[in-house]
């Protein structure tokens, strides 16, 4: 089993939502905003390489909204999706299992493209199974007022049309080597793979935790429907992690460090190492 980092591209987002409560004056320090107050996101996904499987987790904001709406996020940077697997010598055809972790747009966007006549909509990797957490897509079909804009139906409806989509309970695997924890403070029952590999624990953070700069309990994205419940999650887990040095995070949305492993200090627990998938 190998597992390979796959670069999708930036964006950008309001800073201050990103770390809610916390000042800009500390934030600002940790992912510098630009003039529009707005800081740069990775859109950072996981390839899990095994045997004739090869494993997604997560697929970016995809191409297929207009200018309109991707000029709302600024995307920049060289990397996209179908670039970083053929890097790997892999094109979204060999695909066989799309994990999404939630369905927010900058997480499953890339999901769904234009048919060819552009007269509606397929899947982006039409030999894979879709896995959906299944209290979360219940969730995303009728979305509270908050999180609306985020749930977007061409980016949801077109998978359970397709015929591709597997909803996902709690306790359910689809590989002997991961499992799902869940978390519901940024979104309902959000779906984290969690992947044994060559010793290690790697978490995929996706939102609850989205950059290293997010790693101190009281940053929280402003973003969150349930903020108290994220405080708890995340100190649950960065507890777990630090009992640990092979115990990894990995981040969806920070713009320079995909990945880290954390220790107790005096200030709570912080980074210690940097780590990339490559390298392991």
């Amino acid at each position: 089993m190998k597992l390979h980092t796959i670069e999708t591209g930036h964006f950008k987002l309001d800073g201050g939502a990103m770390f809610g409560v916390v000042p800009k004056t500390i934030w600002n320090k940790l992912n510098p905003a630009d003039d529009n107050n707005m800081i740069s996101l990775a859109m950072r996904c996981l390839l899990i390489e095994d045997g004739k499987r090869l494993i997604l987790i997560d697929n970016g904001i995809g191409n297929k909204q207009d200018d309109k709406f991707f000029g709302y996020y600024y995307l920049h940077g060289n990397h996209t999706l179908d670039g970083s697997l053929q890097q790997l010598g892999f094109s979204r055809n060999d695909i066989t299992d799309m994990v999404i972790t939630h369905l927010h747009f900058d997480h499953c966007g890339g999901s769904i493209e234009w048919n060819a006549d552009r007269t509606g909509y397929r899947t982006a990797f039409p030999n894979a199974t879709y896995y959906v957490a299944r209290k979360h897509w219940q969730d995303a079909l009728t979305p509270n007022v908050r999180e609306k804009a985020s749930f977007l139906k061409e980016n949801i409806l077109p998978i359970e049309a397709s015929g591709q989509l597997r909803l996902l309970d709690e306790t359910e695997q689809i590989h002997p080597h991961m499992h799902f924890r869940f978390s519901t403070g940024h979104t309902e029952h959000m779906m984290h793979p969690v992947i044994d590999y060559k010793g290690y624990t790697i978490m995929y953070m996706a939102d609850m935790i989205p950059t290293q700069a997010h790693v101190p309990v009281p940053y929280v994205m402003g973003y969150d429907v349930r903020p108290l419940s994220t405080l708890q999650e995340k100190t649950q887990v960065l507890q777990e992690a630090a009992q640990s040095d092979r115990f990894i995070l990995f981040f969806e949305h920070d713009p320079l460090n995909e990945a880290c492993t954390v220790h107790n200090t005096e200030k709570g627990i912080r980074i210690h190492q940097q780590v990339k998938m490559a390298e392991l």
